[in-house]
């Protein structure tokens, strides 16, 4: 037996087995080592790309996906490959009695991997036997795993792209969801919406600690940008809070629910970016006076930009590492 071609293999499909269980399987794991790795350097890469056409972004995450599943059947293939190598007499030919090649076993993992069912060649009786059962059973593991997480990210991607355009609907800046929620005298019918939205929220950032590859899920349309409507919702937040005296506001325990779940949302993302160097575009409190909503002063709300500064340069940060503008602002 060649030991070296045996441990490369085993050590391949150990590899294989932790990289897609972590990522498929382990929730609060995110993605596995590998596919972390693969997913920020596909990403990079085509963020640069984007800079001559911001269309090749969305790409981004059907492109991870797919070289992710890839990147598994590689390491699988060529560990079984690499095992069955290690020994001249582990494989038989079934119709020619002579010796078995590379492209021969290659052959053998991929039919025995995907169950094709082919008789050309046979496993040689005792451990070879057994070694082919658990090939089989990896086969049936990874076209399994790989199916329903496929078909779990695209539905998460949904509902991502439901909840950015929920927010957008109402405003597609801080100052806008708030001009479009007042009724002239107060807030009072925002609780409803809002309590939908934060609840939206909340599953897109349970999705997102399960399938970081969400992140990579481009899309050029601005009102369907997840990152763009939390910056906005957060802006809005903000002025509803802070800028607007406590006789008009919306009811507070909404409004604090509202932000612990953005709170949350930039917690999990924020391991994407870093935080910006510079400030965020402020929002304009001559915005609502126009259209009529009662407003601090521009001292006392100033204030309270100052409080949040931090926040929303974390907010910019990831807003910039998607390759957008703030909300409101124009896209270059």
């Amino acid at each position: 037996m060649n030991y070296l071609y045996f441990g490369l293999g085993v050590g391949l499909l150990i590899v294989a087995a932790i990289d897609l269980l972590w990522t498929t399987l382990w929730v609060e794991g995110g993605s596995g080592p590998l596919t972390a790795r693969l997913m920020r350097r596909t990403w990079k890469l085509l963020r640069r790309a984007g800079t001559y056409s911001p269309r090749i972004r969305t790409l981004a995450g059907p492109v991870v996906l797919v070289l992710g599943l890839g990147m598994w059947i590689a390491l699988l293939w060529g560990g079984w490959v690499f095992v069955f190598a290690s020994a001249e007499n582990a494989l038989r030919d079934t119709i020619d009695a002579g010796p078995i090649s590379w492209a021969e076993r290659f052959y053998f993992v991929g039919y025995s991997l995907f169950t094709m069912g082919n008789g050309d060649f046979a496993p040689r009786d005792g451990l070879w036997q057994i070694l082919t059962a658990l090939m089989t059973a990896s086969g049936m593991l990874l076209v399994t795993l790989s199916i329903t997480y496929v078909l779990s990210v695209l539905d998460a991607v949904t509902q991502k792209r439901t909840f950015a355009r929920n927010v957008s609907g109402l405003g597609t800046d801080g100052e806008a969801i708030v001009t479009t929620t007042w009724n002239g005298d107060g807030f009072d019918d925002v609780a409803l919406p809002l309590n939908s939205i934060t609840t939206a929220l909340n599953e897109l950032t349970s999705n997102h600690k399960a399938y970081p590859i969400l992140h990579y899920f481009y899309t050029d349309d601005r009102e369907a940008a997840a990152v763009l409507s939390v910056a906005s919702l957060d802006d809005a937040l903000t002025l509803w809070q802070r800028a607007t005296p406590e006789e008009n506001r919306p009811n507070d325990s909404v409004l604090e629910n509202a932000r612990s779940s953005v709170q949350g949302y930039l917690d999990t993302v924020s391991t994407f970016a870093t935080q910006s160097d510079e400030h965020p575009p402020l929002p304009d409190l001559t915005v609502l006076r126009k259209a009529g909503v009662p407003t601090v002063s521009d001292e006392e709300f100033d204030d309270v930009l100052e409080e949040l500064k931090e926040r929303r340069r974390t907010m910019h940060g990831l807003i910039q590492a998607d390759a957008r503008q703030w909300p409101g602002t124009r896209e270059e």
